[in-house]
């Protein structure tokens, strides 16, 4: 158990604590230091202090105690990976659908995780003090497309504060239920958990976290379809799913908000499709040590191409 005091500068007077703490501790990631702070392991002048969002209001010294890190004991898994570049900080793959990112609960093994320790190695991948190796954000399961990957805690570092200040880019293509009019916009409102149904998340009048999703249709489709491209300018859990189903306009073969396709006047495959049609075709952001601007790219998977081919008037 290691214990740090951090007298608290000047400079840093009205800061939030995990930024504050980022600037005092550069060796720890914000996701890490956000950790500690809220399992009580950071005071200020002997009072515990769990609020990340704290602002720091008088000099006085702030004691961090830094836990030994969770082992990472996950069995690495032989599994080949669509790998779209490679350097010693990072990792940037394309994920097929139903790809668990990490384990969890009813998910110990075969998972994304579990993949990348036999990839990389352990030593290899980003810790931060969960029993997520490398992962600095998420798709869904049955999501496909880009993700990246962090190899050390600085890059997961930084990558992590692209995230958190919107600077990444992220466009999705989803096939949709109905026409959305205007043909782009924004769909913005608060998203937390439901209030009934815990398992979902909702767009809340009041409390939740603020969501802000940008949308174009990029083709309207027979059967009153719509294929979407989505850019998200925040993240929050099943944001697009989210999003585009309170506006009615649900992602097809969405298991958690898309109303029942049972009508007859769709072909099988549109009221059959085994996932959401939803996928993540761009990501760009800043290399944490170069300096490079990368962005990479994501063709639509096959089962996406044949959705949109059966929809389709014949030529």
């Amino acid at each position: 158990m290691e214990s740090r005091d951090l007298p608290i500068p000047d400079a840093l007077l009205g800061q939030r604590l995990d930024k504050a703490l980022v600037a005092l501790c550069p060796d720890l990631s914000r996701a890490r230091l956000q950790g500690l702070i809220n399992s009580g392991h950071v005071a200020l002048d002997g009072a515990a202090l769990k609020d990340v969002s704290y602002k720091l209001k008088q000099s006085g010294t702030l004691t961090l105690t830094i836990p030994p890190e969770i082992p990472v004991n996950m069995n690495a898994e032989a599994h080949a990976l669509d790998i779209l570049h490679e350097d010693e900080h990072l990792l940037v793959l394309n994920k097929p659908a139903g790809m668990v990112v990490h384990p969890g609960a009813g998910n110990a093994e075969h998972t994304l995780v579990n993949y990348l320790l036999a990839h990389c190695g352990a030593e290899n991948l980003s810790i931060s003090g969960e029993q997520r190796p490398g992962i600095v954000h998420r798709l869904d399961k049955d999501t496909s497309g880009v993700m990246v990957i962090a190899k050390n805690d600085a890059a997961h570092r930084d990558l992590t504060e692209q995230f958190q200040s919107r600077t990444i880019e992220r466009a999705y293509q989803a096939v949709c239920l109905g026409h959305p009019q205007p043909q782009q916009g924004l769909y913005q409102g608060n998203i937390g958990r439901h209030p009934q149904h815990r398992q979902k998340m909702a767009v809340l009048k009041t409390g939740g976290r603020e969501a802000i999703t940008r949308y174009a249709v990029k083709e309207y489709l027979p059967y009153t379809l719509s294929l979407v491209e989505f850019r998200l300018l925040t993240g929050r859990t099943h944001q697009i799913r989210v999003h585009a189903a309170h506006h009615g306009h649900p992602l097809i073969g969405d298991p958690v908000y898309a109303r029942s396709l049972l009508s007859a006047k769709y072909p099988e495959i549109v009221r059959k499709f085994p996932r959401q049609a939803l996928h993540a075709f761009v990501l760009g952001f800043v290399h944490p040590v170069t300096g490079e601007t990368l962005r990479f790219t994501s063709p639509l998977p096959a089962d996406f191409q044949e959705l949109l081919q059966s929809v389709r008037p014949s030529v």
